[in-house]
């Protein structure tokens, strides 16, 4: 029997944009509760978050942007993501999402890839000050009038949009764009309802990739619209489910399963925080009465592991996702048993399949929820292949592929590296290892290539390496995944420094911080002066993280 499956499902695929979809849903639930931000006191029904969506869609017309022009969003969790989630869905642009942990060569990489004329910009979160960081790069943004910038190093970029009230030179305020919106605006949003096509790209997500630069994976309003419903439909989500939502927006699992999910189906979307606080999530289900919860192992993990944690009350939680690594059995126990997760599905995916691929189902056993990453979801094919890419026999290893409606339209700007992932056959490879059993169960055994997955994010060493080697005191520099008990794989550089280079541990550090994400920092360091290599000269990654393992005790 060959490895090969697809899902059947009696929910067919609709041929909708983002915002018929949404519109819709606000003419059934027009007073039902559809947007909770609990660290901003916001509370909107869905048709004040209607309101907010149009009048934010009719000021970025009024901006003079144009349908199928790029916007960055770069922030932390607000209600004001979503909204600009769902507006410029509605004006026809693409939103590019900006990981809020992206330092200045992360973010001018971003934005000058995709091609950006616009932001909407957070004024900074946690260590990071966005306005100093763009005006690193910017520092034209302090003489121009709002709207009109020319910038040499961020040449598409014209119009920034600032959250919050204080004044920026150079940029608009998000308040005085949702004002700006004319009938004329209003009336060309109506209009492009009818015109915008359910296959347009409406979404860019950075994805680092084995090719070391992060690519934007562009997806469209179809891929995200069904994969968002039939997520839903496989946790049994209605209009009577309250989703809490502690995982990022920037990235799929926040914006398609969580928001848009919501908006689809009617349910109640809630942010606990600007960013994972676990007492804070545990109060937010507690207090609002969440039904689904959402998270990586390691967020669960902390939850558990809150002071206090047998004084929230959790009765109301059902169902929800766990995704991004695998979860530990002894986890998902406590997850099932004392958080009453009983429903509790594990999903595998990636953002280039809009994201989810494969779930487990509601009432799947126990063994099979921490040992399988579940069934191909509904309307979806799964196969596994080997190095010659043909189909392998149920239980032997290969590399994982899927093919339907939720396979990205491709790499932005990248034509070469997305022939490289879709192949002839419209097949995505996910690079990752993985068998299938007899039932069409598939489980992940580990990943070609050597990705590192830290807590949930996907980091690809070469980029850490590329960016290291600027260095001027770094000769050669390579990057590794350890072992790490909370995060899944922690960060090792081992860093070889010119003959007369003197560099400290935390010098690196401190140089890392300034420039790249703080989950790309090398956790830990070692100083050396070569590297094991094979008789040919190849690197053997795998020496040097047995090397550490016993170094560290892991």
């Amino acid at each position: 029997m060959l490895s090969y499956d697809y899902g059947v499902s009696d929910v067919p695929l609709v041929g909708k944009t983002i915002g018929n979809v949404f519109d819709e849903t606000v003419q059934r639930y027009p007073d039902k509760m559809a947007l909770i931000s609990r660290h901003q006191n916001i509370r909107w029904t869905y048709q004040q978050y209607k309101e907010q969506v149009d009048a934010f869609a009719a000021g970025l017309i009024e901006l003079g942007l144009k349908p199928g022009e790029r916007i960055g969003i770069w922030s932390q969790n607000k209600a004001e993501w979503a909204a600009v989630q769902f507006a410029t869905a509605k004006a026809g642009l693409i939103l590019v999402n900006i990981n809020p942990a992206y330092r200045s060569s992360e973010l001018e990489y971003a934005l000058n890839k995709s091609g950006c004329v616009a932001l909407v910009t957070s004024p900074e979160f946690k260590s990071s000050n966005y306005i100093d960081i763009l005006l690193k790069i910017a520092p034209e943004i302090t003489t121009c009038a709002a709207g009109k910038l020319v910038s040499e190093r961020l040449p598409a970029l014209h119009t920034l949009i600032k959250l919050g009230d204080e004044k920026t030179p150079g940029m608009h305020n998000y308040a005085d764009v949702m004002s700006m919106g004319t009938d004329s605006a209003v009336s060309i949003m109506q209009t492009l309802a009818g015109q915008l096509q359910f296959d347009d790209a409406i979404n860019i997500q950075f994805t680092s990739g084995t090719t070391g630069s992060p690519k934007g994976a562009t997806l469209s309003h179809h891929g995200i619209v069904n994969n968002a419903r039939l997520t839903a439909n496989t946790m049994g989500i209605t209009d009577k489910d309250i989703v809490c939502i502690p995982v990022p927006m920037y990235h799929c699992f926040g914006m398609v399963i969580g928001t848009l999910m919501c908006a689809v189906t009617g349910a109640t979307a809630v942010m606990p925080g600007e960013a994972f606080e676990p007492s804070s999530v545990l109060k937010t289900v507690s207090d609002e009465r969440c039904t689904t919860l959402y998270g990586v192992p390691t967020m669960f993990i902390a939850m558990l592991g809150v002071e206090g944690f047998a004084n929230y009350d959790l009765n109301s939680l059902r169902t929800g996702v766990m995704a991004g690594s695998p979860c530990p059995a002894e986890v998902m126990k406590q997850v099932i048993n004392e958080m009453h997760l009983y429903q509790m599905t594990v999903a595998y995916g990636m953002t280039e399949l809009s994201p989810v691929s494969n779930q487990s189902l509601m009432d799947d056993s126990f063994d099979l929820r921490v040992s399988t990453v579940g069934l191909t979801h509904p309307h979806v094919e799964g196969k596994i292949v080997d190095e010659n890419n043909r189909i392998v026999e149920r239980g032997e290893i290969g590399e994982y592929c899927a093919r339907g409606y939720s396979v990205m339209i491709g790499y932005w700007g990248d034509e070469e590296k997305t022939a490289e992932s879709i192949d002839a056959g419209g097949w995505m490879h996910t690079g990752d290892l993985a068998t299938m059993d007899e039932n069409g169960y598939v489980t992940v055994v580990g990943r070609s290539k050597d990705m590192v997955i830290r807590g949930g994010e996907n980091i690809y060493p070469k980029e850490i390496e590329d960016f290291l080697y600027q260095h001027d005191k770094i000769e050669d520099v390579q990057v590794i995944g350890v072992p790490d008990e909370r995060m899944g794989e922690e960060i090792c550089a081992w860093v070889k420094l010119t003959p007369n280079g003197q560099l400290t541990e935390d010098e690196l550090k401190a140089y890392c911080k300034e420039e790249i994400a703080h989950y790309k920092v090398p956790r830990y360091i070692k100083f050396v002066d070569e590297f094991p290599m094979t008789v040919t000269g190849k690197i053997q990654k795998f020496v040097m993280r047995d090397t550490m393992k016993k170094e560290l005790n892991l």
